[in-house]
């Protein structure tokens, strides 16, 4: 079915169109401070089957809810006092917190793929924080691209990625962040399961210990863990201080390249540069080169989305 996908408005008559698609089991694009998700009545069986048809998502990779506030929060998960600290120190914002489910939540079994947790978190963008109040509900949203593909930081990218598989995207212009959020699971020992547009460490110092990390080689237990993924169309290859024959170059401090994802050297401007700039490289129908970037602070984030676009698909 191709449909034609609107463009709204950040404006009241482009907020209430917004909720009267996802009252009716549509999808909707819309800001998040990280990236664009694709957003969908997290109650709604066939709404969220439609953003695996739309994406092209495997059913066994599960989705994040987002929520408007800490008391909606716990209205589907159980909470703990380690999830408690954490939100006042961290939503909303880039955090996602994996909790075990509650038993009669409503939500659709696709959204956790049957696990018997849920991955949720507030957002902090005033757009999102705006719709989800006047939603009144819990929306599903993974990044709003296709999948495996280069998440969107724009309504362009969406519309470039999901024009005619939608209903809608609610522009709200590139955000902030750039990365998808961080993600921890509090099922059990608190464990990094992705790194993200939250330092790990800012999460350490909360918590007041250090944090075990999901590999590779763990069951799939929260979403962006899938080994290809984050990927331009053409090829990627990393730690590059020169491009080869052929190839365009993604800068980082000293090295310049094609484009440069901060040429201070500063983690945070490249976190937010990231996906806008493979995305523009990706237009140019060449190989990838990317110079090599710092593992620490979001430089792990960033590595991590890196090291998944490389991957062998």
């Amino acid at each position: 079915m191709t449909l034609k996908t609107q463009i709204l408005k950040d404006d009241t008559a482009g907020i209430a169109t917004a909720v009267g698609l996802l009252h009716a089991g549509g999808l909707v694009a819309l800001p998040t401070e990280t990236v664009y998700g694709l957003g969908a009545d997290a109650g709604d069986d066939r709404a969220v089957a439609r953003i695996f048809e739309a994406k092209g998502r495997p059913r066994f990779n599960p989705l994040i809810v987002h929520v408007a506030s800490i008391e909606a929060a716990r209205r589907y998960v159980e909470w703990s006092d380690t999830a408690d600290r954490l939100a006042a120190a961290f939503w909303p914002g880039p955090l996602t917190m994996v909790l075990p489910l509650k038993p009669g939540s409503g939500l659709s079994p696709l959204v956790t793929a049957e696990l018997p947790t849920l991955a949720i978190r507030m957002p902090a963008h005033p757009l999102a924080q705006t719709l989800l109040t006047a939603f009144d509900g819990p929306i599903a949203a993974p990044s709003a691209n296709p999948s495996g593909r280069i998440s969107p930081t724009t309504a362009a990218h969406v519309l470039a990625g999901l024009d005619g598989r939608i209903e809608a995207i609610l522009d709200g212009g590139a955000c902030d962040v750039g990365l998808e959020s961080t993600i921890i699971g509090l099922d059990g020992l608190p464990r990094l399961l992705r790194p993200g547009g939250l330092p790990h460490t800012a999460l350490e110092a909360a918590l007041g210990e250090p944090l075990s990390r999901h590999t590779d080689s763990d069951p799939l237990n929260a979403p962006g863990q899938l080994a290809s993924h984050y990927a331009p169309a053409a090829r990627v290859r990393l730690n590059v201080t020169q491009a080869g024959p052929g190839e365009v170059l993604l800068g980082f401090g000293d090295i310049a390249g094609d484009l440069s994802l901060s040429r201070a050297g500063d983690l945070i401007e490249a976190a937010a540069n990231l996906f806008g700039h493979l995305h523009a490289l990706d237009e140019k129908g060449a190989p990838i080169a990317v110079a090599p970037i710092p593992d620490t602070g979001l430089g792990l984030a960033i590595n991590d989305r890196l090291r998944r676009a490389a991957a062998p698909r």
